[in-house]
């Protein structure tokens, strides 16, 4: 079905040869796209001057400063710590105040205690992490490769004083003491059995 808005009003007199001799032209709009002839083709639009690309929008938001989600489990809401039951209930207004008084108490001293110690404790993490890094570059990485590298040594040197000190004294420790022989006679054997039951 075609819309109304694609017809066109045209003003048919019959007097046209008359007024197309006489001097009086009739101005008549141009066509709607769908019955306009395809052989027609619009003018060319002057080419336009490339703009530079947008700058992007700044966000309303700040940037979140838990990335990593170190802290989620210090996000706690008026709810998780303060719930009223439904039957013993306060005045609206109490209860207003109290979880506004929750939030406001929460929330300022946090940031009069970080005003005070979060530039100090920061400096001190810095410099830990510092005297961190610093000994683990310097001092354990240096030993942790120069052990890999003296222990094949250390081990060789190890073997042959077990091989050479270690292993002749345990044997000849084992030949000894594999002379030694304990018999126990009847007597003995009946004066110890008279010690345990006792």
């Amino acid at each position: 079905m075609m819309n109304d808005d694609s017809f066109v009003e045209c003003k048919i007199d019959d007097d046209s040869d008359d007024d197309s001799e006489g001097g009086e032209q009739m101005n008549t709009p141009p066509p709607p796209p769908e019955f306009a002839s395809k052989a027609s083709t619009p003018a060319p639009k002057p080419p336009t001057p490339p703009t530079a690309p947008a700058a992007p929008t700044p966000s309303c938001l700040p940037p979140s400063r838990d990335p990593h989600g170190i802290n989620k489990h210090l996000k706690v809401e008026v709810s998780d710590v303060l719930a009223e039951p439904s039957t013993p209930r306060t005045f609206d207004r109490v209860w207003l105040y109290s979880t506004v008084g929750f939030e406001r108490t929460r929330v300022w001293t946090y940031r009069c205690l970080t005003l005070l110690f979060a530039v100090p404790f920061a400096l001190l993490c810095g410099i830990f992490l510092a005297v961190l890094a610093c000994l683990h570059v310097w001092f354990l990485a240096p030993c942790i490769q120069l052990s890999n590298t003296f222990i094949p040594c250390l081990r060789s040197l190890c073997m042959c004083a077990v091989d050479v000190v270690v292993s002749p004294f345990c044997a000849s420790l084992a030949l000894c003491c594999s002379q030694i022989a304990i018999s126990l006679s009847n007597k003995d054997w009946h004066q110890m059995r008279n010690r345990e039951a006792v």
